[in-house]
């Protein structure tokens, strides 16, 4: 058996990218590492997502070996915030806090967690592994969007998302911006990188 998330969740893979559209999420565990700064020049952010890769592999081979199961690893997605929430809709990248992220399936047991991160850590001394950690993550009612571009071209989206959507429907925050990279945004033109945008929300109390 090879479990595929992006298969067989579609409805949170693969949202239409005209209007937001609003799913529940189900609680999940994602193996997860934080930063600070602009992802598209800091050492730390590119080191994390090697990280993440690779410790996402060493858990898929300590499940296969106890379970005999496979799963697709990935794909990659990041929580993001700022202190000033500007700072996104101006590109002020270096302020931005992140948590990347890397989903795992359901049938991953914490000393699967505890024997890949360790078995890739030796594979791979030179990769900060000792940062990874495990996430639970409940995210719950969202609402979400496909922005097909680069990600600097996500700003309109997102001040629609927050200017005028979430205001009609009567909903606010309730957790972090996460942003899901589909395929390998490093091989892809950035007009033809497929993200999705998600916001968790409530109803304005």
């Amino acid at each position: 058996m090879r479990i595929d998330l992006q298969r067989e969740r579609r409805d949170l893979y693969r949202p239409g990218t005209a209007d937001f559209t609003e799913v529940v999420v189900p609680p999940t565990t994602y193996l997860a590492v934080d930063g600070h700064g602009d992802p598209n020049s800091s050492a730390e952010y590119a080191a994390a997502v090697s990280a993440l890769h690779t410790g996402g592999y060493g858990v898929r081979a300590a499940v296969k070996a106890r379970t005999g199961s496979d799963f697709v690893v990935g794909p990659l997605s990041g929580l993001w915030s700022a202190e000033d929430p500007t700072a996104f809709a101006t590109g002020t990248k270096g302020d931005w806090d992140w948590t990347m992220l890397i989903p795992l399936p359901d049938l991953v047991a914490e000393p699967d967690i505890e024997s890949g991160l360790a078995t890739a850590a030796r594979k791979k001394p030179e990769l900060p592994l000792d940062r990874v950690r495990p996430l639970s993550l409940d995210e719950g009612r969202c609402l979400q969007i496909m922005h097909v571009g680069s990600y600097d071209d996500e700003a309109p989206t997102l001040a629609r998302l927050h200017e005028e959507v979430m205001p009609d429907r009567g909903l606010t925050w309730n957790g972090r911006h996460h942003e899901i990279y589909l395929g390998d945004h490093r091989r892809v033109a950035p007009e033809a990188r497929r993200t999705v945008l998600r916001q968790p929300v409530r109803p304005v109390d």
